[in-house]
């Protein structure tokens, strides 16, 4: 068949194709494709591997762009790779060569209106039976977390047309696992992928939302940790707001998103007065001192009234609150000095050639003191945090002591040294002046 002939065929198809693929009601009939949110589909609902499509054929071979676009994503979808073609998401009868291709009363919906598209994705991503053929420890809660999102309830309480359904942060066509770097939702790639509306302030422009998360999120300690050191278990977007069901933190459980990470600080803040006082007065824990998508790194210097301390925010140097600060701080400080002198004498003694190195493996007991101590900080105790020091304070001085003692070896050393060279120059002299004197008696060279 000459490429004319068959363009001429599949005419008719094309034009359907287009007609359906614009998101009216009715192009598209919601009943054969879609299952109610949170349920599964019936098994006669649910898509089985087909034996052959065409539909790809003809879309390639149609010269219309908008139709042939799909049809070369998908050659990279993980649907394909798992043996899925066009009829398992758009209905109808792959094997067909005629209008009967598309024909309503063969399930075909062409393309689903964003209103369809959680309950087509969900015909088989909530069914845990037939998910677990392909990946058993895909969750099969995606389409009922997705309706109690901010996104999901927009859609059905508002038919927001701005707002994200399951192809806006999956592109139909190339979807690929989050494991692959070439996935929309792989680590590294997840902030740009809500930054896509999130970044936009044509999109966002009206719903009184900040625009700049993604900018400050890529100079946060968390972007840095990803991108720079390569660690992907950093946070993005969907670790703090949840990817299907995503919601902002509450005010009140900005501690529990953070401490999912980091614990210690979690359960030390949430039983200190300022858990308390931050919930009192509508202040967003953790953020209120470290900020949410431009998180910087922790440090001492944000302890104290002066310079990059954040406590004066709210405390005063006379009260309470103040006088508490300037003291954790002086403890820290006391301790980080004291570490580093213990540290310095032990790198002095072992580059003379001293014998230090258990000293210098006990003198990470400093290091780790000194790190309890700053997390000791969020309980806004003093008592909690000079117990940690205190302990660190006890090793550094030990380190330092096995400091000066190996340098006093060394001095003890060196004057041994000194004094047994002397020793040997003296018997040396004296043996020449023996020798000369047994020289001038007999007259001759005395031999050996």
């Amino acid at each position: 068949m000459t490429r004319a002939r068959r363009l001429a065929r599949f005419a008719p198809l094309v034009l359907l194709a287009i007609l359906t693929a614009a998101p009216t009601a009715a192009a598209q009939p919601a009943k054969p494709a879609a299952a109610p949110p949170g349920t599964s589909a019936t098994p006669a609902a649910r898509p089985a591997r087909p034996a052959a499509e065409g539909c790809v054929t003809c879309h390639l071979e149609i010269g219309d762009e908008r139709l042939a676009q799909p049809a070369k994503l998908f050659d990279g979808d993980i649907h394909k790779a798992k043996g899925f073609g066009c009829v398992a998401c758009h209905g109808g009868d792959g094997k067909s060569t005629d209008l009967e291709a598309m024909d309503p009363a063969k399930g075909y919906i062409g393309k689903p209106g964003r209103q369809q598209v959680a309950q087509v994705c969900g015909r088989c991503h909530s069914d845990a039976r037939f998910m677990k053929q392909y990946n058993p420890a895909l969750r099969v809660d995606q389409v009922a977390e997705y309706a109690t999102s901010v996104h999901g309830r927009r859609l059905r309480e508002l038919a927001d047309p701005k707002v994200a359904t399951c192809g806006s942060c999956h592109p139909a066509h190339s979807i690929k696992p989050p494991s692959d770097p070439a996935s929309s939702v792989h680590p590294l790639r997840v902030a740009r992928t809500c930054g896509a509306c999130h970044a936009d302030a044509t999109t966002m422009a009206g719903y009184k939302i900040p625009t700049d998360q993604l900018a400050k999120y890529t100079e946060s300690v968390h972007w840095k940790t990803m991108s720079a050191k390569g660690d992907l278990s950093a946070p993005t977007c969907n670790d703090c707001h949840g990817n299907h069901g995503a919601a902002p933190p509450g005010i009140s459980w900005v501690g529990n998103v953070c401490g999912q990470c980091h614990t210690v600080m979690a359960d030390l803040f949430a039983k200190s007065v300022h858990a308390r006082a931050f919930r009192d007065l509508g202040v967003p824990g953790c953020a209120a001192c470290h900020e949410n998508h431009d998180v910087q790194p922790a440090s001492t210097e944000m302890l104290g009234l002066g310079g990059r301390a954040i406590c004066s925010t709210c405390h005063e140097a006379k009260s309470k609150g103040g006088r508490a600060a300037l003291e954790m701080r002086g403890i820290i400080d006391g301790l980080r000095k004291e570490r580093d002198h213990a540290s310095e004498i032990l790198e002095r003694a072992e580059q003379a050639g001293m014998e230090v190195s258990q000293a210098r493996f006990d003198l990470n007991g400093a290091n780790d003191a000194l790190v309890k101590a700053r997390a000791a900080v969020h309980a806004f105790k003093v008592d909690a945090v000079k117990k940690e020091a205190d302990a660190g304070l006890g090793i550094a001085q030990k380190a330092y002591e096995r400091g000066v003692r190996a340098l006093e070896e060394l001095r003890f050393r060196r004057t041994g040294l000194v004094v047994s060279l002397v020793i040997i120059v003296v018997l040396i002299a004296g043996l020449v002046l023996k020798l000369r004197q047994l020289e001038r008696r007999t007259g001759s060279p005395v031999k050996g």
